[in-house]
């Protein structure tokens, strides 16, 4: 299995109040399978999973209506809080201060300086 290099984009994610329909169009276009994620209480998330891939690659977070519905990229990187400390000195604003799930991935989301939304992430050290 290929690890992905560090500043490289390894996740993308979409958060919907129509998961069922996320997940029928593009498992049906790509073939994704989808597994329930479990490691963030209170949020239904499930990891996508595309053909021959050994690990998810990617998630679907469902909504129930509390915000707007989005797709976003997320960039690899050895430390979030750095990497947010120096994406705010380059002028752009933290959506998403970072915060860490129970199987310590740690994320955060950004605003780019012209309006785009990304986040960045880290994983577990292994």
């Amino acid at each position: 299995m290929t690890v992905p290099a560090f500043s490289s984009v390894a996740w993308f994610e979409f958060g919907t109040d129509q998961p069922e329909k996320i997940k029928k169009f593009y498992g049906e276009l790509f073939d994704w399978r989808y597994v329930l994620n479990t490691n963030t209480p209170g949020v239904t998330y499930h990891s996508v999973m595309t053909p021959g891939a050994q690990q998810p690659t990617g998630g679907v977070w469902e909504s129930e209506g509390a915000f707007p519905n989005y797709a976003i990229f997320y960039v690899l990187v050895q430390d979030v809080a750095a990497t947010v400390q120096r994406a705010q000195e380059l002028g752009a604003k933290v959506l998403m201060e970072p915060v860490s799930d129970s199987a310590g991935f740690t994320f955060a989301r950004l605003e780019d300086t012209a309006g785009n939304n990304f986040g960045v992430f880290s994983a577990p050290a292994r």
